[in-house]
């Protein structure tokens, strides 16, 4: 009797050794990912290797070669030995992840808003965060996910509001959460290579490869009305059809219609896509396709002489 005693008295001591040890892990601690897994945390590790690493890869939850071999660069691009270059997402790597995402992880802070919260322009903390992760692991380019609801912020939230038909404020209220959890998702017109495509309809700026979606931006086109210059009526389009980026200027143009910041010329009437210090949620171009200028400056070393443009 008393040797079966101990034995359960080493048994209920392993069992209350577990609970301690469960208890003390760090709560919503971060799972480890490598290849072979699937779901939303695959999903997330991808937009954030697709911040910080290109060429960009798919964000289809599946941890398969081409999420390994980013990861791996990833780890190899932080400085990792070659030993730890396994393509592990683990402490480490996810620790490496924040540090390249804006800094060191930052102490605990503040418990995050609740769902309700709504975020605008001004907004700051781990909701916004939250918001640009989401945002950024369905295809909108806001650079670096830092926190802030600046401009960049603003611009894929409109980008998202117009996919999803939403009112396009760039204001994050319940219908845009609502749609957040159930998002639509642009569907390209083209299925090879690295190809721009502009949807005048949603007023949306695409790069699609291979037809898969990398990247969705805000923009404005043409205004499709007429407009007098130097005596001459002209119309404001931008023209529909399969176009190339023929020639390009690094730095501002100054034209006759006002300035173009590293405009990137796909059309013979001198249309571009280009940066601009403002990009409304409706069309107000004399025919060019506006971006922020942030992303123009991602897009500049990305896109060459050469690439196809679509507009439809």
């Amino acid at each position: 009797m008393g040797e079966g005693r101990a034995r359960v008295a080493v048994a209920v001591a392993a069992l209350v050794a577990l609970v301690l040890v469960a208890l003390a892990a760090p709560a919503g601690a971060a799972t480890v990912l490598r290849q072979g897994d699937r779901g939303e945390a695959v999903a997330a590790w991808q937009g954030q290797l697709n911040q910080v690493r290109d060429p960009d890869i798919a964000t289809d939850g599946v941890f398969g070669p081409a999420t390994d071999a980013a990861t791996r660069g990833f780890q190899r691009d932080s400085g990792f030995p070659p030993a730890d270059v396994d393509g592990v997402v683990g402490p480490q790597t996810r620790a490496a992840m924040d540090r390249a995402l804006g800094g060191a992880a930052p102490p605990p802070g503040p418990a995050p808003a609740p769902a309700s919260t709504t975020l605008r322009r001004g907004a700051s903390g781990p909701a916004v965060r939250d918001l640009q992760e989401q945002l950024a692991a369905q295809r909108y380019w806001l650079g670096t996910p830092d926190g802030a609801f600046g401009d960049l912020t603003h611009q894929a939230v409109v980008a998202f509001q117009k996919v999803n038909g939403l009112a396009r404020d760039g204001i994050v209220g319940p219908a845009t959460r609502a749609a957040l959890a159930q998002p639509a998702a642009p569907r390209p017109r083209t299925g090879g290579g690295d190809v721009l495509e502009v949807d005048k309809a949603t007023q949306v700026l695409l790069w699609v490869r291979d037809g898969a979606v990398l990247h969705i931006w805000n923009t404005s086109t043409g205004t499709e009305q007429p407009y007098v210059y130097d005596g001459g009526t002209y119309l404001a389009d931008t023209p529909v059809g399969e176009w190339t980026v023929g020639w390009q200027i690094d730095g501002w143009r100054t034209s006759n219609l006002g300035r173009l910041y590293r405009p990137k010329y796909f059309h013979p009437d001198g249309i571009a896509v280009h940066g601009y210090p403002e990009v409304p949620p409706y069309p107000a171009s004399h025919g060019c396709v506006r971006v922020s200028m942030a992303a123009m400056d991602f897009l500049w070393p990305r896109v060459p002489i050469g690439m196809p443009v679509s507009v439809y």
